[in-house]
């Protein structure tokens, strides 16, 4: 079994929401008659596995994937009027609730939540985990700017370590991404910043320490920190200002995350499971972006120099035991 915990679906009732009104999210069609979703230094193409069940199966099982565990990505729901933002989530977890009962064999999901609304965020996960049968929520990383470690996030942390699900981390329009509007540098670079900069404020502001049964999926390998790890070792031993909130390294931090597995460069894969283990690495495909490779993602993993038993672990029974399948 292959269960890929990192790829990406419209539900109908969001993007219709999306179309009939706008609001952060401007959708519009190009010349070639192609959907297109605009947000903040970056856009969609709107292709068919975004929307459609059946061309999403016959491509999974093209490439040997038994289970997407569906999420929604940008441009997401927390840059919206708190009122939009809880009405496009519940439509959104309810679409994504349609389609596992359908076909629970083939697909799980995780719910979108109105971060701009924490209290209501929380309780949108609650919703979506006990009432619909969802398996966890995704977190963008940052509301509108705010980084995630501030203290009113801290809801949704206690509810889904009370729940005893995932938070899968995916990246947004950067929080500093000023030079990044040309060469389409915002998904190329801005996205793996700006899941560090949340992953190390997490670390760093004590969040972590806080909450020690949050389980937190990063996204694409983690963004950027693997190639920092020897640098922020440094600067936690040198700087007083990294241990005003933890007293421990912060690798004991990050050693708590789990990361997917789509990072397009077999180096940098190796170097993070030397360091996280195999148990903390789960399969990712970023499935049906520009830039996604469910054709590969599965080699990527088989072709390793590891065990066959550390490679079942990467390929679907981490995500099992994370998502209680």
């Amino acid at each position: 079994m292959n269960i890929d915990m990192h790829n990406h679906f419209y539900p109908k009732a969001y993007l219709d929401e999306l179309e009939m009104a706008r609001g952060y999210a401007r959708v519009e069609r190009d010349s070639l008659g192609r959907l297109l979703i605009h947000y903040e230094g970056d856009y969609n193409i709107v292709v068919g596995p975004h929307v459609s069940i059946e061309e999403r199966l016959e491509a999974m099982d093209r490439y040997g994937i038994d289970v997407h565990v569906l999420t929604l990505t940008t441009p997401s729901v927390e840059r919206e009027t708190p009122a939009r933002g809880i009405s496009l989530a519940q439509l959104a977890n309810d679409g994504f609730a349609e389609i596992v009962e359908k076909q629970p064999d083939r697909f799980q999901a995780l719910a979108a939540l109105p971060l701009q609304a924490p209290g209501a965020a929380a309780e949108e996960l609650e919703r979506a985990v006990r009432d619909l049968g969802l398996r966890g929520g995704t977190l963008m990383t940052n509301v509108g700017g705010k980084p995630l470690d501030l203290e009113e996030f801290n809801p949704v942390y206690q509810a889904a370590a009370k729940l005893d699900v995932p938070l899968f981390l995916h990246p947004t329009s950067p929080i500093n991404s000023g030079a990044m509007g040309e060469y389409r540098l915002v998904p190329i670079l801005g996205f793996g910043v700006d899941t560090s900069l949340a992953v190390l404020r997490l670390v760093f502001s004590g969040t972590l320490k806080r909450h020690p049964d949050l389980k937190l999926v990063a996204s694409h390998l983690g963004g950027v920190f693997p190639y920092l790890r020897g640098r922020l070792e440094t600067g936690f031993r040198a700087y007083p200002e990294c241990k005003a909130h933890i007293s421990e390294p912060p690798s004991v931090y990050l050693k708590r995350i789990w990361v997917d597995s789509i990072i397009y460069d077999e180096d940098v894969l190796r170097s993070t499971l030397a360091f996280s283990g195999v148990e903390k690495v789960v399969l990712g495909s970023d499935h049906p972006h520009q830039i996604g490779d469910m054709a590969s993602c599965v080699g990527r993993i088989t072709d390793l120099d590891i065990s066959e038993e550390d490679k079942e672990r990467i390929l679907w029974r981490n995500a099992a035991e994370l998502l209680k399948l």
